[in-house]
């Protein structure tokens, strides 16, 4: 069976039936800024460094389930869901195609960070209309399947319960509703909606849903967002393709916590490797630069899961307190250890890091070289 290359240009291979594609010309790359660890490494702080020169700022994957701190003229902005170059008034700010979006939380980050000055933020974000969209019920379930695994099994995830989880297992299961589908037929949109929330309903008997109040405010959100929407593999073209722009990627979560390659089942539920960019902005790999993995000069982790050089002593509270380690979602306290060069020989193998970043540490560190 010959095979083909998609292309509108094709040209006939010597060997046989498969044709090659003639390359594209050259374009814009692409760089990406990834979490090498368990997260919370300071991936805000460089892309806020990286975004003041770029053009575009992308996200690609997670929902408000990651935070990421940035600091302006002494001023903290806290994102979830907005990518951090949302404060540069040059660039446009991208939430792709792999991002699972919480409308009520998106608006409710922007009024946020609206009071400590950020201003204009909706002339300058573009989502895709195939993002999916999280919904009150799906952060419900959440909380119930965690309240359902310490029940059966003892222990829970740890999940930050912001339905991630459960809008992802939607999406896998094409029973999930998308940004498009809520701009298009609204009627269409409502019967998905309440399918939907049956579905979970039967699960769940407890399960509380206000349908129509729900349908109501999903109706004046559609026209809130309807001038950012945009066909997400067409904008990515054409910041690819058009005039020299630099193009700034921000992983949310980190390689440890990826779906495929993370500390399964201790994980987020998106990939947040190299990946996921692709597949999360719709982009080819040739397209992607440089690849920076952001790491601390020692190990935290929130939440339960593994964690060799974990510190249970005097030295881990030292760790926490001098990194002020809580959460900028859960408000959780993170466990924290030494560095561990195992993981990150594990992060570089499968993202191929071109830089990396060390944070903050210590005068002086451990190193764990080898697992015994």
């Amino acid at each position: 069976m010959s095979g083909t290359r998609a292309s509108n240009d094709r040209t006939s291979h010597p060997g046989g039936g498969l044709k090659r594609a003639r390359s594209e010309p050259g374009g814009n790359k692409v760089t990406v800024v990834l979490g090498a660890q368990w997260g919370d490494e300071g991936k805000g702080k460089v892309v806020d460094l990286l975004a003041t020169e770029s053009d575009v700022v992308c996200r690609c994957q997670g929902g408000n389930n990651a935070g990421h701190t940035v600091v302006v003229d002494g001023k903290e902005y806290d994102f979830h869901l907005f990518p951090s170059g949302i404060i540069n008034p040059k660039a446009i700010s991208f939430i792709g195609n792999g991002v699972v979006i919480h409308l009520p939380g998106l608006f409710e980050e922007a009024e946020k960070n609206e009071k400590k000055g950020l201003k204009d933020w909706e002339k300058r974000l573009i989502i895709s209309d195939r993002a999916h969209i999280v919904f009150d019920f799906h952060q419900a379930v959440d909380g119930l399947q965690e309240v359902q695994r310490q029940a059966q099994e003892g222990k829970n995830i740890g999940t930050t319960k912001k339905g991630i989880g459960p809008t992802y297992s939607s999406k896998a299961a094409r029973t999930g509703l998308r940004i498009c589908d809520l701009l298009s037929d609204f009627d269409e949109f409502s019967s998905r909606f309440k399918n939907l929330a049956q579905q979970y309903k039967s699960m769940f008997p407890t399960l509380e849903i206000d349908i129509e109040g729900q349908l109501k405010k999903l109706k004046g959100y559609a026209e809130k967002i309807r001038p950012m929407v945009r066909d997400g593999v067409y904008f990515m073209y054409e910041a690819l393709h058009g005039s020299p722009k630099k193009i700034l990627v921000e992983g949310a979560n980190a390689a440890l916590l990826d779906i495929d390659f993370g500390t399964y089942p201790f994980v987020t539920s998106s990939n947040c490797t190299v990946g996921g960019v692709c597949t999360g902005l719709g982009i080819p790999p040739q397209h992607v630069g440089d690849v920076y993995g952001v790491v601390k000069a020692y190990t935290t982790r929130v939440g339960i899961g593994a964690f060799p050089t974990e510190q249970i002593n005097e030295i881990g509270d030292l760790l926490q307190s001098r990194g002020h380690e809580w959460g900028v979602t859960t408000g959780r306290k993170r466990r924290c250890g030494w560095l561990d060069l195992v993981i990150l020989k594990y992060a570089h193998m499968i993202n191929g890091f071109t830089w990396l970043f060390k944070g903050i540490g210590l005068d002086h560190n451990a190193i764990r070289l080898a697992y015994v």
